[in-house]
């Protein structure tokens, strides 16, 4: 039988326009949200369940949109996923709201489990304007 261990969130801005953040630097990871989950009690076969929002407002040209999930706390650990997003001028006035979803299976058990998000551009100019949220739950037998 499955055994629910932990779930968590992450909500950086919980309504539409509420933040404007820009991405700072062109092709490197920025941090976005983080939650950790706990594994006590975990039995085997441990899975973990992610999703998130993020929501971009667009530079006036074509560009790049990379989202990544990683398991530990630098944009350097282990890849649990990754997506690239592209748009183009037709979507310039309407913001970008992007969604995704993954799961980690049968990750080594320690007594918490952290998993980062990162939002990267190809394109100086790009803001995240909310909402903006991230969360996972583990379950195991």
């Amino acid at each position: 039988m499955t055994k629910f261990l932990d779930e968590r969130m992450s909500v950086n801005a919980d309504t539409f326009n509420s933040i404007a953040t820009p991405i700072p630097v062109i092709n490197t990871p920025t941090l976005f949200a983080q939650i950790g989950l706990l594994t006590a009690g975990s039995g085997s076969n441990p899975r973990v369940s992610l999703k998130g929002t993020i929501t971009v407002e667009l530079p006036r040209a074509l560009f790049q949109v990379r989202i990544t999930i990683v398991r530990g706390t630098a944009a350097t650990d282990p890849l649990i996923y990754s997506a690239n997003h592209t748009y183009g001028l037709d979507g310039l006035l309407v913001p970008e709201v992007i969604m995704f979803a993954t799961t980690d299976y049968n990750p080594p058990i320690a007594p918490q489990l952290t998993y980062t998000a990162f939002i990267s551009t190809n394109l100086l100019g790009t803001i995240r304007v909310g909402p903006e949220n991230f969360d996972g739950f583990i379950v195991s037998d």
